[in-house]
């Protein structure tokens, strides 16, 4: 067995795409229409891995969740083999940091939020 998917609720599909596409970097995969406003949206990281299935949030207890899916705390982790150069591209391209690089035993990470505040680690494990 592996993972293949994470549901993340999301506010709006084609934003979600504009942050993850356009400012973090990864690939869209899947957008199809299934009627009744409602698509099968997967992103990806552009080096692979599991994707993102951006679910639109359909009720007042979802959407009450959107950014925050997991009280606070980081929620993904976005591995690379260039930190340097990723950091510098995300920062560029719009997206939050909440934290400088810091070296940690495990390699080179920075907490980051994405579009809705979900929070993310971009790591760079050590060799």
């Amino acid at each position: 067995m592996r993972q293949t998917l994470t549901a993340l609720l999301v506010r709006d599909y084609d934003e979600a795409i504009g942050f993850y596409v356009g400012k973090a970097g990864f690939t869209l995969v899947e957008d199809a229409d299934q009627g009744g406003g409602k698509r099968w949206v997967v992103v990806r990281p552009s080096g692979g891995g599991a994707g993102l299935l951006l679910a639109k949030a359909v009720s007042e207890a979802q959407t009450q969740r959107i950014g925050d899916q997991t009280g606070g705390r980081v929620f993904l982790f976005l591995e690379t083999d260039d930190f340097t150069a990723d950091h510098a591209r995300m920062t560029g391209a719009g997206v939050r940091f909440l934290e400088a690089p810091r070296h940690e035993p495990y390699g080179v990470v920075a907490v980051f939020e994405d579009l809705y505040g979900n929070r993310w680690d971009l790591i760079e494990p050590k060799s």
